[in-house]
């Protein structure tokens, strides 16, 4: 599929999908004209990709990680190597700490919406 179709389907710009080719994401063949030409499995690439850079993640990190992860087709290509691990370990943890002060932060406004909801009655 062109780079267009790829975009309509993902919901991601054409400029974005040819940064993830840069950035070793994405490795689309190339028509006789020199056009790109994804495979079908694209789709569920730029869609995992999102998701990593929705959690934080960099691209370096996203594209050392992404041969150790299944895709829709089967198994993952690569082992993933014990410093990955590591590394893969610490984003989670950094991710859980967000998580906790967002939802500390939740509670604290609940709180003030609350009290003032009172205030007003």
């Amino acid at each position: 599929m062109r780079i267009g179709e790829l975009a309509r389907r993902t919901g991601v710009s054409e400029r974005s999908l040819r940064y993830y080719e840069q950035q070793g994401l994405l490795s689309p063949d190339r028509t006789p004209g020199g056009h790109r030409d994804y495979p079908e499995q694209s789709v569920d690439r730029v869609i995992r990709v999102q998701e990593l850079f929705a959690a934080g993640l960099h691209s370096k990190k996203i594209a050392r990680l992404l041969p150790c992860m299944r895709d829709a087709d089967g198994g993952p290509s690569e082992e993933a190597t014990p410093e990955l691990i590591a590394e893969l370990t610490a984003e989670r943890d950094r991710i859980d700490r967000v998580i906790t002060e967002l939802t500390t932060s939740r509670g604290v406004l609940d709180d003030v919406i609350h009290t003032a909801s009172e205030h007003d009655r």
